[in-house]
């Protein structure tokens, strides 16, 4: 399978990714697109980057709209090289005690829950799938303070990475934390919160306009890249991308 991805990144293939229109998703359609291959996307606003691609408009959510947009968009196919879940919402960072259980719901609702409808579908639909990309994060594991549905939804992400690895038996899945990446995300994260209340937030401001917070197009060509080292992990396993591009920040990110 190692050598089938590697084709894949280099020599086209079909990619199936949600939240493609902006961000980290837009940086990992264009990077496919440069290797020659073709994507199929979902996301609210659609796509508008040139180029080999099919997209469908539909809220995730919208738990029972999902499946019948992927029958439009995917039903015809055969297979799929790869599949990354990438859509998500960050949510409010202020203490959990102050988060209510509704505004922790809207975020596991397009987290977690959305995924996991997406992968019932992939499961029924029964055609090859190479590997399944979870785009999930370190704060799943960092614990900040702050960082409420966030951090516990994409906690949940991992383990559902880790519990559907049984059930696609052919398939490699991997959580993985793309790292910092300079989107919309960071202007709220770096601009509203109060850093001083939340303190894994100066990591973030430090790290702005520096190496260790890429661009989208750039984080999209390093997720492409990592595809066949992550072959190498047992599937399910949650990955943070700095163990392998950049183990010297991982172990000060992480073994503080």
């Amino acid at each position: 399978m190692c050598k089938e991805m590697q084709m894949v990144a280099t020599e086209g293939g079909r990619l199936f990714i949600t939240g493609n229109s902006s961000g980290l998703g837009q940086g990992i359609t264009k990077a496919f697109l440069r290797r020659g291959g073709k994507v199929y996307g979902c996301c609210r606003r659609g796509c508008e980057v040139e180029g080999e691609q099919e997209d469908v408009r539909c809220d995730l959510s919208d738990f029972e709209a999902i499946p019948a947009a992927l029958d439009v968009l995917l039903g015809r196919l055969d297979s799929l090289d790869l599949v990354v879940l990438n859509a998500g919402v960050l949510g409010e960072i202020k203490p959990l005690h102050d988060t209510s259980v509704a505004e922790l719901k809207q975020v596991f609702d397009i987290n977690l829950f959305a995924n996991k409808i997406i992968l019932d579908w992939l499961h029924q639909w029964g055609k090859p799938v190479a590997q399944i990309i979870m785009i999930s994060s370190g704060a799943a594991v960092l614990g900040s303070k702050g960082w409420g549905g966030y951090a516990l939804s994409k906690a949940s992400l991992n383990m559902l990475a880790r519990l559907y690895a049984h059930e696609f038996q052919h398939t490699h899945i991997t959580a993985l934390a793309p790292g910092l990446i300079d989107t919309a995300m960071m202007d709220y994260l770096c601009e509203t919160p109060d850093a001083d209340e939340f303190p894994a937030l100066a990591r973030l401001k430090e790290a702005r306009g520096t190496a260790l917070m890429p661009e989208a197009d750039q984080a999209g060509e390093q997720v492409l890249a990592v595809m066949p080292q992550l072959l190498g992990y047992p599937s399910g396993s949650f990955i943070d991308i700095r163990q392998i591009i950049d183990p010297e920040e991982y172990n000060r990110v992480f073994n503080k």
